[in-house]
């Protein structure tokens, strides 16, 4: 701490009126104790205001989101949904996933709020996701070029979702402002746009409390906040296709569609002695995955390389993600179906996968 300016002697009048000297001390004074007390109360009464509907339990409020302008809101999350274990393993499923994607650029993500607000680590990933590169200064250390990459980012952010009908819960003050929603909200929707290898939490809601200021009083508000939904509707976004329709409006086609796949499949797993008689579970390991990808492609997949006899979900998508690379080694594109989503035995997804082999390898003996 600084010490103390030395102040240089002043001459004082000779005489003061005593009344004078003693009105204008008490003046000052009286008005630094009534300026105090505005800042004490307006800060009191915030606080109230929101801890009020929420007690026992207490929001740890910082001052100045007390301080608001006439009409001016605040948003901050109950501090009981923050304790949510579904809310905790979203934000841990995040994190990491991120970490994954810019392990190669030496980030390290802690903390959502305070990593991701000035634009940096949002730049990076964006651009590791889409494989492209944006035109932004590398390291901005000032609120205006902070703002500026922000705006360059989710410029681009935004022409990637809104082709798919993503509604955009966050702008450019609100991420910058460190609003922990309006980031889940986005990466939520990066990693849906991306088909990022992870599993979201599904139905995650908080409870968000809404500050505003009227007529010089705080007023509060609860709402619930929805994050997720399930997998299906939020990838169904941007995997609309057969499929869907088949399950929607064509139920009853379903049982010959599964029929069709049996029997391509135990065409050539037949050659091992094996026969898949349920899609959904015979696949959900990746081990019949990865072996029919060695038969239909004519040779002979290392026993190092997968996991045989897989007992962890970890292990599972290990194989299911390997028996994807051999697709897309075969000449197959990325397949649309998550690795999770297989392993969780989501019929569809393995219809899906299934069904593009069909396709190209149909006349395969």
């Amino acid at each position: 701490m600084s010490a103390a300016p030395v102040r240089s002697p002043t001459l004082r009048p000779h005489r003061m009126k005593k009344e004078e000297s003693f009105l204008g001390k008490l003046g000052g004074t009286l008005a630094r104790k009534k300026k105090a007390k505005e800042v004490s109360d307006l800060q009191e009464e915030g606080k109230n205001a929101i801890n009020a509907p929420m007690n026992p339990s207490t929001v740890d409020i910082h001052p100045e989101d007390t301080l608001l302008e006439e009409n001016e809101e605040r948003t901050m999350i109950d501090p009981n949904s923050k304790e949510d274990p579904k809310f905790k393993e979203l934000i841990k499923v995040l994190i990491d996933w991120i970490n994954d994607v810019l392990v190669e650029e030496r980030i390290i993500v802690k903390q959502l709020e305070e990593d991701l607000y000035d634009g940096q680590v949002l730049q990076k990933l964006l651009e590791k996701l889409a494989d492209r590169k944006l035109n932004v200064a590398e390291v901005t250390q000032s609120e205006i070029g902070q703002k500026q990459k922000l705006q360059t980012v989710l410029e681009a952010v935004h022409d990637l979702l809104r082709p798919h009908g993503w509604t955009i819960k966050w702008n450019v003050d609100s991420i910058h402002g460190k609003n922990l929603i309006s980031i889940l909200h986005l990466l939520v929707a990066l990693a849906m746009h991306f088909r990022a290898p992870i599993r979201l939490p599904e139905h995650v809601a908080v409870q968000v409390v809404v500050v505003r200021k009227r007529e010089g009083l705080l007023q509060t508000t609860h709402v619930s906040e929805e994050l997720t939904t399930t997998t299906e509707m939020m990838m169904g976004r941007f995997e609309r296709d057969a499929f869907d329709t088949l399950f929607d409006h064509a139920p009853d086609k379903l049982s010959v569609v599964k029929k069709s796949l049996i029997t391509f499949v135990n065409k050539h797993l037949n050659k091992l002695n094996l026969e898949v008689t349920e899609l959904e579970t015979q696949f959900a390991d990746g081990v019949y995955l990865v072996l029919l990808m060695g038969l239909l492609e004519d040779y002979f997949v290392p026993l190092h390389n997968f996991y045989l006899t897989p007992e962890s979900f970890d292990q599972k998508v290990h194989n299911v993600s390997f028996a994807f690379e051999l697709m897309q080694d075969g000449g197959l594109k990325k397949p649309k179906a998550r690795p999770e989503d297989v392993v969780n035995l989501d019929l569809k997804s393995t219809l899906r996968v299934l069904y593009n082999l069909f396709t190209k390898y149909k006349n395969v003996e």
